[in-house]
């Protein structure tokens, strides 16, 4: 005899989480013919307050059309240093108004971290931000402190290239060693990744508070 059909409720779909579905929609953009405009602009928001970082889409990209990785390494770097410079003008003229919305929502902001990027400005600037360039910690929050902070937008923008281009060049490079096996990775292990990326950013600035 066939059972009856349960009476209990089916459990609902666990939903990814944000930062997930944030990636799910960046990653979207591959499969369209906006993806170049999308990585633009992607990379100029995350340079400010977007919490994905372009090489996700970058790679997607460069993964479908190999011998294009390294224009979409240049698009990644010119709207990220473009961004930067709005994080810049955000610190330098809007800082008062909007740091509590920051400090708030946007990942990678608090209180303590700003304090820290201050010191080490007054310490070494380009080197400060060359670091958070180049690695997982976030680099919005540097853009905007050299506002705070009165930093030259010389050396905002020349930090930023350098660090910037090292990094996005760098996923260029390994896409031509490592092709789609590094999208599958990242499509594998994202949420482990996030993780990671999440402590090594949190070990950048304790490594900036006693080396820079």
């Amino acid at each position: 005899m066939t059972p009856p059909p349960s009476t209990e409720a089916a459990a609902p779909a666990k939903k990814p989480n944000v930062v997930k579905r944030l990636y799910n929609w960046v990653l979207g953009w591959a499969d369209t013919p906006y993806g170049t405009p999308a990585l633009f602009v992607i990379s100029f928001m995350e340079s400010s307050f977007f919490p994905i970082p372009p090489d996700v889409l970058q790679i997607a990209l460069s993964v479908a059309k190999p011998k294009r990785s390294y224009f979409y390494a240049l698009v990644s770097l010119v709207a990220s240093v473009l961004g930067g410079v709005l994080g810049w003008w955000i610190g330098m003229e809007l800082w008062d108004s909007v740091q509590d919305f920051f400090f708030d929502h946007i990942p990678g902001f608090t209180r303590e971290r700003f304090g820290l990027v201050g010191e080490k400005y007054n310490e070494h600037a380009f080197l400060a931000i060359f670091g958070a360039a180049f690695t997982p910690i976030p680099y919005k929050v540097f853009t905007i402190a050299s506002g705070v902070f009165e930093v030259g937008l010389t050396t905002l923008v020349l930090a930023s290239i350098v660090g910037r281009g090292a990094r996005f060049m760098s996923v260029a490079t390994a896409i031509f060693f490592f092709g789609p096996t590094v999208k599958h990775w990242l499509e594998k292990y994202f949420e482990l990744a996030t993780v990671i990326l999440l402590a090594v950013g949190a070990l950048g600035f304790v490594a900036i508070k006693y080396l820079l």
